[in-house]
């Protein structure tokens, strides 16, 4: 065998070898969104059965309006949304992901109108969903924290649209970003009373871990990965830091003004 063959064939063996590492962690990518995709509609319906879903079954206060309808039926669009986007994606149907992917921005604004809408209401008249003994004015800066992230990940997701590894990561942070009013409701006594430490403690252990094995399987950090979901726990910190400010009762006494 003549030289030139011989590195004819280490080329053509290493260049198998990276053929293989890429499927490999396409596939990962594919597992790890599709557990995602399994585990947030889970959680979701785990949160809200009792108050939304199932509560013909439960003993608890009729909903207060259908704007608080509209804001739960659009919410379980997006969940349905998420799941079937990964759905098309592991399938390879890419055309159809990107098509629905359109779709999903008016979804995205029409979530974050009637969201809006529906926390200022809250705020001013008053809401079962607000935890006892702290003010509706005080807990507003929570559901508008959560439309201001989703806002900027979604917003993000858009901008990557056309980088996959960013685009897709983003999508998932959107998901994580929706995940502690569900968890604040899930009907275990000894979970609720540990407060944010678990309705925030949560998501944040399971988008760091989902970071860590992210980065172990890729061997390399996903920077806009790592920045999103710093962002998100931050805002977890930060929304229970401006809650109790006199300041933020002052712009949120002047938001629900309009209501």
């Amino acid at each position: 065998m003549s030289a030139r063959d011989s590195i004819a064939r280490v080329g053509i063996f290493q260049g198998e070898v990276a053929m293989n590492e890429t499927l490999a962690k396409r596939a990962f990518d594919r597992r790890m969104f599709m557990v995602w995709a399994i585990l947030f509609p889970l959680i979701i319906v785990a949160g809200f059965a009792r108050t939304y879903y199932l509560k013909g079954l439960f003993d608890v206060p009729p909903l207060p309006s259908m704007l608080v309808h509209a804001h739960g039926l659009l919410m379980t669009i997006w969940v349905a949304l998420f799941a079937t986007q990964v759905w098309f994606i592991s399938s390879r149907q890419v055309r159809l992901h990107q098509r629905l992917g359109y779709g999903g921005i008016w979804l995205a604004v029409a979530i974050i109108i009637v969201g809006f809408l529906t926390a200022l209401r809250a705020a001013k008249f008053g809401s079962s969903s607000t935890p006892p003994g702290i003010s509706p004015l005080r807990f507003l800066v929570v559901p508008t924290t959560d439309l201001l992230m989703f806002a900027i990940l979604f917003g993000g997701a858009v901008y990557y649209r056309k980088k996959p590894a960013e685009h897709k990561r983003l999508m998932l942070l959107t998901a994580v970003n929706f995940l502690p009013p569900a968890i604040a409701r899930i009907p275990v006594a000894s979970l609720q009373a540990l407060g944010p430490l678990w309705f925030f403690g949560l998501p944040t252990v399971l988008v760091l871990a989902s970071v860590a094995i992210d980065t172990w399987r890729h061997k390399h950090l996903n920077r806009i990965f790592i920045v999103g979901a710093l962002l998100l726990i931050v805002s977890y910190v930060g929304r229970l830091v401006v809650m109790g400010t006199d300041t933020w009762l002052t712009i949120a006494t002047w938001l629900t003004s309009f209501i």
